[in-house]
């Protein structure tokens, strides 16, 4: 039997519903901070990567897939989304369009050969958002913020930022300096790679996961120390723009991120989750203003963030996060010869299209069969066609909540399952909500109940029967 690759899922089944619901939460929020999509291709020239990723990162060493094609041209599967996005920007010119800076978000899968194990895939989907053309430090804020956001929409709680900075190009060469000098003594101790890295790339000691635990790496030099006035102003402001968006944040100057192109700011993000272990950062990001210079493109001030999906939809169901994820479908459709088996086919179609989830039988189930896969797919109602009733222009539907059954006149039955279905949705909201997207119950988390904190990250005011304002995307309360 062939079975898939190590370090390769499978997605199906609710979990792939989990993925998709994520997917459009990322969709609706990245639509608000009007940031466009962006796909850029699987594979690209190995040397985009060894170039923009830099030569001493594990990525580019230890982990991407490099291969040679039919035309013997040095080929690599993307390990992360930021430099083939660069190369679309050098590429399409997209520095000459008038509408700057460039505000982009990438979903997409990713590889790297490493060794799998929980929360890290060979094969990894990731989601990232990218600014190219604007070094504010308002863009580095805002980048955080919405990051954050979209955590707290999805149900996440106790999230946590932890920011710093490596500063300009002289802060870093003088931190950089002051590495070497501090580690040479005592170099010896440390792994080999990090004994590699030490005239390379000495901040890559400080990420190093093998020697994390070594009193040598516990008082090393930190960044901030090195900082000259305008990168001690510049790390200000950041802060500053995150204090008047009420991000909470910490200042850590442990963090350095593994990527050699970042340069001031750089942040981790955690979120509090029962089974992460040690290790709960499920995004990170920073700025990279001499990326699109070192890879041939004119002088761009950027900055980025990236999450793992998997690492996301994790951490929602091991927090036990309630999601609006339809697993129910509308009608169930039975029939017992062939004649009714037609109709039922022509009256699937009609309502699919007419927007309600409808199955029907196609596996040659008698009757007790039929009702018995209709419970097993959550039907809301069934009906179970007769040459009678059609003769008659009638249809039986039977609610399966209430056990009510009624004859109802096939001219109006997308009005009549149409007013029963959102009736039902209606009944099962009782914070006397009006916003059409709100159909929160008794044990919705939201404030517009009792007061505790709204996860959809608004000013929510459903239960005083105000129009909920946290946006038209709200989608925290659906599906109770």
């Amino acid at each position: 039997m062939i079975q898939r690759q190590k370090g390769c899922n499978d997605i199906y089944g609710r979990e792939a519903k989990v993925w998709k619901y994520v997917d459009q939460v990322i969709d609706a929020l990245m639509e608000k901070y009007n940031y466009n999509y962006i796909r850029t291709p699987i594979f690209e020239a190995t040397e985009l990567f060894h170039r923009g990723v830099g030569e001493t990162t594990d990525i580019v060493t230890k982990e991407s897939y490099d291969f040679e094609d039919k035309g013997g041209r040095k080929i690599t599967l993307r390990p992360e989304g930021t430099a083939g996005v660069v190369r679309s920007f050098i590429e399409n010119k997209m520095y000459g369009d008038p509408n700057q800076p460039v505000k982009v978000y990438y979903n997409g899968t990713m590889y790297r050969y490493e060794r799998p194990q929980s929360g890290r895939d060979r094969e990894l989907t990731q989601f990232g958002m990218e600014i190219l053309g604007s070094d504010d430090p308002l863009t580095d804020a805002e980048i955080i913020s919405a990051a954050v956001n979209l955590y707290k929409m999805l149900g996440l709680k106790e999230i946590k930022v932890n920011l710093n900075t490596l500063g300009d190009t002289e802060s870093r060469n003088k931190y950089r300096e002051a590495l070497i000098e501090y580690f040479k003594p005592h170099i010896k101790d440390f792994c080999e790679d990090c004994n590699e890295r030490l005239e390379k790339n000495p901040l890559r000691i400080l990420d190093c996961k093998v020697d994390k635990d070594n009193e040598v790496l516990k008082k090393a030099p930190k960044t901030l120390d090195y900082l000259n006035e305008e990168s001690r102003d510049r790390f200000e402001k950041v802060q500053e723009y995150l204090d008047i968006m009420q991000i909470n944040y910490e200042i850590n100057p442990n963090i350095v991120r593994g990527l050699d192109y970042y340069n001031h700011t750089v942040f981790e993000i955690e979120a509090k989750v029962e089974g992460f272990g040690s290790n709960n950062v499920i995004g990170a990001g920073g700025r990279y203003n001499g990326l699109v210079n070192q890879l041939d493109g004119p002088e761009t001030p950027c900055v980025g963030f990236a999450s793992g999906i998997g690492r996301i939809v994790m951490a929602l169901e091991l927090e036990k996060v309630k999601l609006p994820i339809v697993e129910d479908i509308d009608l169930f459709i039975m029939y017992v010869n062939e004649e009714e088996k037609k109709y039922a086919a022509y009256l699937t179609q009609e309502l699919r299209l007419a927007g309600f989830i409808v199955e029907t039988e196609y596996t040659g189930r008698g009757l007790k069969g039929q009702f018995k896969q209709a419970d097993r797919l959550n039907a809301k109602f069934t009906c179970v066609l007769n040459s009678e009733d059609l003769n008659n222009n009638e249809v039986k539907i039977k609610n399966n909540k209430t056990k009510e059954e009624e004859i109802i006149s096939l001219d109006v039955l997308i009005y009549y399952l149409d007013e029963m279905i959102n009736a039902g949705s209606e009944d099962e909201c009782d914070c006397g909500c009006e916003h059409d997207h709100c159909h929160c119950d008794e044990d919705c988390d939201c404030g517009c109940q009792d007061g505790k904190e709204c996860t959809c990250g608004g000013e929510c005011h459903c239960n005083e029967g105000k129009e909920c304002t946290c946006g038209d995307d709200c989608h925290c309360h659906e599906g109770k």
